[in-house]
Order: structure tokens, then C-alpha cells, then sequence
């Protein structure tokens, strides 16, 4: 017997259905693995949820909304907004180590742990993701999509993309 009231289901089961979004760029992590999804609240009955694109021109950012949107949907969750937030701006450091690995497992290079700080952007080592050798080099500044860049290994010869920090 339905009696028309219904449960509203917690922020943590929210974050669990949005780890099974993939980004669309890199199907084998999710929106949450990246660390673009920033918050999950609801405000009243409007379920609330803040998004930080990887960068301002990131053509995959209303996709990644869209399918945000339609994830919850098929939840049952009718009352839904995305908010985007841009500052503070996202950075590679929000990547999950568990994402790192899958990244590293599908063949692109992780981006590494505070790059950012150290101030080697324009030189970082980078290991290869398929026989862990630091003698790689960089072929091309941008890879398969402008967050990635084109780096192949001197030893085992294989070419991969490299995660960018940012």
C-alpha cells in the first residue's frame, strides 16, 4: 500500500549513485574519482548539486551535467539542480588515489600530487603507465582531449597520454 510519502535519501547515498556517473572523457572514473563534484545538499526539497568543471573551457562540462541530472533521475530525484562553482578552480590534486590507479590501469599517466605547488608543470616526470620507466618524453602538448597531452616511452617504446596537472 503506498501512502504518498516519500523518503528522501540521504547526501551519503546521493554520493554513492554519483561515483557510478563516469566522466565522459574518461569512462573508467567517475565525476566524484575526478573531484568535480564539490558538494551534495539539499536545500528544502531541491536536491543541490555543486559542480567544478576541470577548466573553464571543458567541452565535456554540460555533458557531465546532463548526465549528473539523468543519474539522480533514475533514482527517483525530481527536484534537481547542478550549480556550477568555479573558484576555488579545480586542480589534479582532487583526484582520488583510487581514480590515479584506474587512470594508470587504462593507460594515461596520472598527474602528479602537488605539481602544481612545486612549480614543475613544464618539466614533469612522468611514468609510464604500462611499464613504470621515467624515461618518457613528451610528443605533443595536447593529447585526446586539451587536458591530456601526447608522451611516449624510450623504453618500451609505448605511446600514452599524460594526465596535465593542474
Amino acid at each position: 500500500m503506498t501512502t504518498g510519502v516519500s523518503t528522501r535519501p540521504s547526501t551519503k547515498e546521493v554520493w554513492s549513485w554519483l561515483e557510478g556517473v563516469p566522466d565522459p572523457e574518461i569512462p573508467v572514473v567517475s565525476v566524484v574519482d575526478l573531484g568535480i563534484v564539490r558538494d551534495v545538499a539539499f536545500e528544502g526539497e531541491e536536491l543541490v548539486v555543486t559542480v567544478t568543471p576541470t577548466y573553464s573551457g571543458c567541452p565535456a562540462t554540460s555533458v557531465i551535467a546532463l548526465e549528473i541530472e539523468a543519474a539522480l533521475r533514475r533514482r527517483g530525484m525530481e527536484r534537481i539542480r547542478i550549480k556550477s562553482r568555479l573558484s576555488p578552480a579545480w586542480t589534479t590534486d582532487w583526484i582520488s588515489e583510487k581514480a590515479r590507479l584506474k587512470l594508470k590501469a587504462y593507460g594515461i599517466a596520472p598527474p602528479a600530487h602537488g605539481a602544481r605547488c612545486v612549480g614543475d608543470l613544464k618539466n614533469p616526470v612522468v611514468e609510464c603507465p604500462h611499464c613504470g620507466s621515467a624515461a618518457t618524453e613528451q610528443v605533443a602538448r595536447f593529447g585526446s582531449t586539451p587536458c591530456k597531452a601526447s608522451w611516449r616511452c624510450r623504453d618500451c617504446l609505448e605511446p600514452f597520454d599524460y594526465f596535465k596537472s593542474f
